[in-house]
């Protein structure tokens, strides 16, 4: 029979510190780590996008053939990428009542997200989202070699970090502003039907296809900043994250630490992705966190760090949070897909019409454009009338 293991040999790996603590007073943390899962779930989700990339990108050489090559569906999924069409569709929702039939499979899509965040906060940025995958990839990428070259991660000072990090609200209040302040039902409506936002996917399609050099600098540049300052894009400019972490204040579910139990080893906070001090705090209440659980997993003691509900002391298993993530996006878009609000209603020979006019279909450029969309034009006066009678006698 082997050697019976003693609380000793578990703290082998632990500092003086935390030895000297946990041999006396503490257990040992035991719980598996969830991060492999988490990873899992994540290429899952990113490979679906692909799956969907490819499905649609041949769906627009069918177009662009005028249909003589071989017919392949659009896949409703690509309207996951349009995000500002779907706010739009949520508030025509809240205000007509109507899903509007452009692009129902956004508008699934975004209450799933935003039911996600109101339930484990801003997890769909680190459980589900395809750019949030290659941001951390990059981070980890540049975090091996800050190591290497200053022997420490680099990050912003707090000076400078505040006010990148408003960027993303300043979008995201320009966006708020021009569709919830700026826009009337009829307004929204006659956006949401026009030819530009039916044809805003494909649009979509062709600008990476058909990529323009400044936008390949910026995108490279965002990928440098990327690896030098972990989460860049996701922590200081993109607007869907800022929504979700203003949501995710809501949420009845955080994670909570025991200052009893707590040991002090800071190893929460280090582990942190968006640089959350974790260990200073009993509840973390901030919009960057993203219920990614590597604090969970970095904390040696036992119940001293979990997630858990707001006035209660009961911890939620990290394999629930995994499956509740998960769940809750499938079931949602289930919904969407068995209640038939998943498929548009725009006929494979509109889009083909579409697709000939695609260079002629401009959007708004500003709120003001907006606000005059679905306002009844200037009615021709008495002299216009007579200069159109006039032109066509001379055309004549």
């Amino acid at each position: 029979m082997g050697r019976k293991i003693t609380m000793s040999d578990n703290l082998i790996n632990n500092t003086p510190r935390e030895q000297a603590v946990m041999g006396n007073k503490r257990e040992r943390n035991r719980s598996k780590p969830i991060q492999k899962w988490r990873l899992i779930v994540q290429i899952a989700f990113a490979l679906l996008c692909i799956w969907i990339g490819v499905e649609f990108h041949f769906f627009v050489k069918y177009l662009e053939s005028g249909g003589a090559t071989t017919f392949v569906e659009r896949p409703p999924g690509v309207e996951g990428f349009l995000p500002i069409s779907s706010l739009m569709s949520l508030y025509y929702f809240f205000l007509s009542g109507e899903i509007h039939p452009a692009h129902p499979a956004g508008l699934v899509i975004l209450v799933a997200i935003i039911l996600l965040s109101l339930l484990f906060g801003k997890s769909f940025c680190s459980w589900l989202c395809p750019v949030g995958l290659i941001s951390e990839s990059l981070g980890d990428l540049g975090d091996k070699l800050s190591r290497k070259l200053f022997r420490r991660k680099l990050s912003l000072p707090r000076w400078l970090d505040y006010p990148l990090r408003s960027l993303k609200y300043l979008l995201l209040g320009f966006f708020v502003y021009s569709i919830f302040f700026s826009m009337g039902e009829i307004a929204l409506k006659a956006f949401l039907d026009s030819p530009y936002n039916v044809t805003a996917d494909i649009k979509m399609y062709l600008f990476f296809a058909e990529i323009t050099r400044f936008s390949l600098i910026v995108i490279g540049s965002l990928v440098l900043l990327s690896i030098v300052i972990r989460g860049f894009w996701c922590r200081y400019l993109c607007p869907y994250g800022a929504l979700l972490g203003i949501t995710s204040l809501l949420s009845p579910n955080k994670i909570k630490r025991n200052p009893v139990s707590c040991i002090d080893c800071g190893k929460c906070a280090l582990a942190c992705p968006s640089r959350i001090k974790v260990d200073k705090v009993k509840t973390v209440w901030s919009d960057e966190c993203t219920a990614c659980m590597s604090c969970v997993d970095s904390c040696p003691v036992k119940d001293t760090l979990d997630l858990a509900t707001l006035g209660t002391r009961k911890a939620i298993p990290k394999r629930w949070v995994a499956i509740g993530v998960v769940a809750v996006f499938v079931v949602i878009t289930g919904l969407g897909m068995l209640t038939g609000y998943w498929q548009n209603h725009v006929t494979m020979q509109e889009y083909i019409q579409h697709q000939q006019y695609l260079d002629a279909y401009g959007h708004p450029t500003n709120s003001r454009d907006l606000s005059r969309m679905g306002q009844p034009s200037r009615q021709p006066s008495r002299q216009d009338s007579e200069i159109h009678e006039q032109d066509g006698t001379n055309h004549e």
